[in-house]
This record gives C-alpha cells, sequence and structure tokens, in this order.
C-alpha cells in the first residue's frame, strides 16, 4: 500500500476533548479497553436525553447498556452527586476510578471498576436492572447516531451539525 493510500485509509487520532484530568482520561482509556475485550462498544462523554452527560456509555452484544462514572479524586466525588439519575438511562451502573482513590468512599450497593491507562478490572459487579423497552429503543437509538456523528467527524472534520440529538 502506497503512503498516501496508507494515509488515506487510517483514521485520524481522536483528540482529547480536554474537559477531563490525566488522571480521569488514563481511567476512561483503561475502562475502554475492558468493555473492548468483553465484546462491548463504548461511547466517551456520552449525552443523555436528560441533558446529563455520562462518563462511558457500553453497548454489549445482547443490547444491554452501561454506564460508567469516573471518580479521579476523593474532591470529584463528593462534589458530585448527579450520578444516580444516569441509573434511569442503563440496565447497569459502575464507578471507576485510579487504584490510589480508597474504595470504601463509594456505595457497596454500586459496581466499581479500578483502572488506568492501560487496563481495567471489575473488582464489583453492577446489579442490573432492566430498562423498560421504549428507554432502551430510545438510548440505543441515540446512541447511533453519536457513533455515526462521531464517524462522521473524522471522516469529514468541517462537517456542520445542527446540535439535535
Amino acid at each position: 500500500m502506497s503512503d498516501s493510500l496508507a494515509r488515506s485509509v487510517t483514521p485520524p487520532l481522536i483528540p482529547a476533548d480536554g474537559r477531563q484530568s490525566l488522571v480521569a482520561a488514563g481511567v476512561q482509556r483503561g475502562v475502554r479497553r475492558l468493555f473492548a475485550q468483553l465484546g462491548h462498544v463504548t461511547i466517551p462523554e456520552f449525552t443523555l436525553a436528560s441533558g446529563r452527560r455520562a462518563d462511558v456509555m457500553a453497548l454489549a452484544p445482547d443490547g444491554a447498556l452501561t454506564i460508567v462514572e469516573i471518580k479521579s479524586s476523593v474532591a470529584d466525588f463528593r462534589a458530585d452527586r448527579k450520578w444516580p439519575d444516569y441509573e434511569d438511562f442503563c440496565d447497569r451502573f459502575y464507578f471507576a476510578v485510579p487504584e490510589t482513590l480508597p474504595f470504601d468512599i463509594l456505595p457497596e450497593d454500586r459496581g466499581l471498576i479500578v483502572a488506568d491507562s492501560f487496563g481495567a478490572a471489575v473488582m464489583r459487579e453492577s446489579r442490573r436492572h432492566a430498562l423498560a423497552g421504549a428507554r432502551r429503543k430510545a438510548v440505543t437509538l441515540r446512541f447511533a447516531q453519536a457513533a455515526a456523528l462521531a464517524l462522521h467527524a473524522l471522516a469529514d472534520p468541517d462537517v456542520i451539525y445542527d446540535g439535535r440529538l
């Protein structure tokens, strides 16, 4: 393959969005690697219909939806009380943290993932609470649209999007 052809078919790297610390970005990368190993596809910074933004949304081969809320520090966890709202949009919910965060500050009845920029491990499984069919369809369609938009933006960075999603 010629160099020019290789450049035309190799997707560009997705730039960091700048909204998170280096620790949180590393945890996000590790979480996404874990879910990829499990056969799930993920979208970072996924905006829900409620307007809240999930740190990572994962879609399993069977259609199950998982939200992962990243907490990079004790202060980050204590300052954020919006995470219970996410459970209305997923079948499973996890916190993902670096190994330096004390686990005992996190709710014991929620899933727990420990991650760094190289990988992640599930330390405590999430309970499953199945979404209603209409909500599952709405969230899955939103996921598909967000994924298609991200892919389009990689192929055509000058695309103008009207913001309706």
